[in-house]
């Protein structure tokens, strides 16, 4: 008994597992770049919130600073060594988070 092998027909039987397994392929690839996309929107976000909570610190300082600066040209009001510690301190916390911006400034830049 020969069997007769029609080759279209052995073709096109040929071809549906690939055909299912590029179709898998093409929604696995699509999932794939939606998930990247978010990810780079939540990592926008972050680096803007980073930023905004730099700005932010830095913006605490600044008021502290000059609150710290009115209350010592007060004659009356008796500022003890506290506030001036604090005021260098955070004079130096201000100076040592602009030095670290900068260094990763630097570094990413080379």
């Amino acid at each position: 008994m020969t069997i007769q092998i029609d080759i279209m027909g052995l073709l096109a039987l040929m071809s549906i597992p690939s055909a299912i397994t590029g179709f898998c392929f093409w929604l696995l690839q699509k999932n794939i770049t939606k998930r990247d996309a978010v990810r780079d929107k939540q990592e926008e976000a972050k680096k803007e919130n980073e930023l905004l909570l730099i700005r932010g610190v830095g913006a605490a300082i600044a008021l502290g600073e000059a609150t710290a600066r009115a209350m010592q040209r007060i004659p009356d009001a008796h500022c003890n060594g506290d506030m001036k510690e604090a005021l260098e301190y955070a004079q130096k916390v201000k100076h040592e988070q602009q030095d670290f911006l900068r260094k990763q400034g630097i570094e990413n830049l080379y």
